[in-house]
């Protein structure tokens, strides 16, 4: 089945400094997706940024990664302001989804118990795939954010198959998917998405040509093959 990548501007959970610069070299390659952290750049760099992306035509995300509730609350504020198209993570639905749940962007929160940054996913397969369908019964939640690969304990594959069972909504795994076997792994679930960031930038993906263009047309060969 068909998957969208989304790419994330982000490195080791943070976004890029020199983020706008890559913004045309991955649309060239065909990304329709880009999104950006919480993190890493001041508000204003984050509407510049938010900006180009509108002109490039993509559609725009923005991943929580903040762990207190007044972080997370401000930075669905953010998203707002930005008018970005999804809201990705934080682990807060109860709080969140009454704040967004008239803007127009997508929520899709964390499922599991997340923690420490860069985020780590803890919790058994049956914890998670259960919590997944407690949230996604929430109004104001479109879907979930999966950190499938930040658990180092159950087998992934399987985490991810019996989220999608029973989340009533779409999926996105995110995070550490850093080889075209952990493509290829997700590709064979029910998800409908994946983020990369970090892998890109660490040029991890076997790619034909240099740069972040390089990885990601590797990227994109992996989902459509």
């Amino acid at each position: 089945m068909s998957i969208d990548l989304i790419f994330m501007l982000t490195r080791d959970d943070k976004t890029v400094q020199d983020a706008r610069k890559y913004v045309k070299e991955i649309v060239a390659e065909g990304v329709k997706h880009i999104g950006f952290k919480d993190v890493g750049l001041p508000f204003e760099d984050l509407k510049e940024l938010t900006q180009d992306l509108r002109q490039a035509g993509v559609t725009v995300y923005l991943e929580v990664v903040s762990l207190d509730s007044e972080s997370e609350i401000n930075s669905a504020k953010v998203a707002m302001d930005l008018n970005v198209d999804y809201l990705l993570g934080g682990t807060r639905p109860e709080l969140i989804a009454p704040l967004v749940k008239d803007h127009s962007l997508k929520y899709y929160p964390f499922v599991g118990r997340v923690e420490d940054h860069p985020s780590i996913l803890k919790g058994s397969i049956t914890e998670i795939a259960t919590q997944a369908e407690e949230i996604t019964s929430l109004d104001g939640v479109d879907g979930l954010d999966l950190l499938a690969y930040r658990h180092a304990e159950e087998d992934i594959p399987s985490l991810i198959k019996e989220v999608c069972k029973l989340s009533k909504k779409p999926i996105i795994v995110a995070g550490s998917i850093d080889s075209v076997s952990r493509i290829e792994a997700v590709k064979a679930t029910n998800a409908a998405a994946f983020t990369v960031g970090t892998a890109a930038f660490e040029r991890s993906f076997p790619a034909n040509k240099p740069g972040v263009g390089g990885q990601v047309e590797c990227i994109l060969k992996t989902c459509a093959s």
